[in-house]
């Protein structure tokens, strides 16, 4: 695996300073606090705006097409980045999954699911900036996340592009995975992001402000399932108004008792 890409500080396992420890340790940890008291204060205090504010009465062709894509490519790059980054490559091997099937497997499928993703957003941005009701229901925390969302994945894919097929490789899952996981072991080891190659720790920074910002967006709602639907009762169209039955009612006021 080649590691001559660029870094943004020493070689992997060096001494990251104070920089390292502000952009892998200190700026995490907010991200994190940030991502979760975010959420717990917009339903507290803005239930009624924990909604995808969907503009599908506006304009359904592009949407029919964007949609589907956007969100069937990011489904299988967020599947794909909870296996690289959450699960060690020991549990891999002791599956019978090797280095290379998984290599080819994550670059194959990732890269399809990416480029599936940016289409996808692409459409979406070009449907909300043409489509006249669209862009007027448009806010600024929407443009902001349109940004910082495209940012990610065109930093994520080009990481994918640049270091898998255009370089000779290099396997995140030793460096960025570790570094992930030990943010939620509470043991932070910012040395293993020092050596990583510019464009994983671009994502990876972007990825971090994205979740910065999530809980202010309408992203909330990629976290909402209607687990309420299986449970509530039946809606009621006809009167349990006994005097009425199938009778019109009597005009006039009702006597007051």
């Amino acid at each position: 695996m080649t590691r001559d890409l660029p870094v943004l500080a020493a070689e992997n396992g060096g001494d990251p300073g104070v920089a390292g420890i502000l952009l892998w340790v200190a700026l995490p940890y907010v991200a994190v606090a940030v991502f979760v008291l975010g959420h717990i204060w917009r339903y507290r205090y803005d239930k009624f705006g924990w909604t995808t504010r969907s503009s599908q009465l506006y304009e359904r062709r592009l949407l029919r097409i964007g949609s589907p894509l956007f969100h069937f490519g990011i489904l299988v790059v967020a599947l794909g980045h909870v296996g690289g980054l959450l699960i060690p490559d020991t549990w891999t091997r002791a599956a019978g999954v090797t280095e290379d099937m998984y290599h080819v497997v994550a670059v194959v499928l990732g890269t399809i699911a990416g480029f599936c993703t940016l289409a996808g957003l692409a459409i979406l941005i070009y449907r909300r900036r043409t489509v006249g009701p669209v862009f007027s229901a448009t806010t600024r925390n929407d443009k902001l996340m349109y940004a910082v969302l495209a940012l990610t994945i065109v930093l994520g894919l080009s990481a994918t592009v640049v270091a898998n097929i255009v370089g000779g490789g290099y396997d995140y899952r030793e460096t960025v995975s570790p570094w992930f996981r030990s943010i939620f072991y509470l043991r932070p080891d910012p040395g293993l992001m020092t050596g990583v190659p510019i464009l994983f720790q671009l994502h990876a920074l972007s990825a971090l402000v994205l979740f910065g910002i999530w809980p202010f967006t309408r992203l909330v709602h990629m976290l909402t399932a209607p687990i309420g639907y299986l449970t509530r009762p039946y809606i009621v169209y006809r009167s349990r108004d006994e005097q009425l039955g199938m009778h019109r009612p009597r005009r006039g006021w009702e006597r007051a008792t």
